[in-house]
């Protein structure tokens, strides 16, 4: 019969083996987020600042990591279009609103470059408050130039997830709305857009007023963003 020393002796040995297969693990598992060829980090989403990223995140836009994490929403400043930056808005408040996924491109530049370039990035909610509320978002972007390889697919893919992405807005709208909201995306205004339809401005109104219910969008900004990510120019 085994004695007690023998048994506790193979129950640290246990321990031990265990402890040093998880950080084993845990090494592989932060060198493959480290390597992954994409930058990763996590946000706040109420202070839209990012309080962790992985070294292609710095390494791409040429900021140390402890630049990154102090500069707080100074840095999407920085690096980020002026074109895109309502871009961010409208993920922060789809993200207070809702719990799923969202996803888009932008452009971004490096650290004292004048240079822009595009990346295509998906966000996801990834811890939460006592009350279910989003509290911090997980982000992963890719550098769209990397992808240059297969030129011909990213433009046939494109083609397709445009006009399917086009079918399940429109097909929210009613025929007039539709109409609207095609005019409104290319900048004509209420009076322009009544003369145009021979409608009334209020009834213009009306109707942009529900098709901005509809779209979940909350200015014009924000439709035209819309419309551009839709493919409507």
């Amino acid at each position: 019969m085994q004695d007690m020393g023998t048994e506790s002796r193979d129950s640290h040995d246990a321990l031990l083996s265990e402890n040093a297969q998880l950080r084993s693990r845990l090494e592989h598992l932060e060198a493959i987020i480290e390597k992954v060829p994409a930058m990763l980090y996590t946000s706040n989403n109420s202070k839209k600042a990012v309080n962790w990223c992985n070294v292609r995140l710095t390494d791409t836009l040429g900021y140390s990591r402890e630049e990154v994490l102090t500069l707080g929403t100074e840095f999407f400043r920085q690096v980020t279009h002026p074109d895109d930056m309502n871009i961010l808005a409208i993920s922060q408040q789809k993200f207070s609103e809702s719990k799923g996924m969202f996803g888009g491109v932008m452009r971004v530049r490096r650290k004292d470059d004048q240079e822009w370039f595009w990346v295509v990035g998906l966000g996801l909610p990834f811890t939460f408050d006592a009350h279910g509320n989003v509290v911090d978002v997980i982000c992963v972007f890719l550098d769209f130039s990397n992808a240059l390889d297969t030129g011909n697919q990213i433009t046939e893919a494109l083609r397709v997830v445009l006009r399917r992405r086009n079918e399940d807005v429109l097909n929210k709208l009613t025929a007039r709305e539709k109409d609207i909201f095609m005019l409104a995306a290319r900048g004509f205004n209420n009076k322009e857009i009544a003369e145009r339809l021979n409608l009334s401005r209020y009834t213009v109104e009306t109707h942009r007023k529900n098709i901005r219910l509809k779209l979940k969008v909350r200015n014009t900004p924000e439709l035209v963003a819309l419309a551009r990510q839709i493919g409507v120019q």
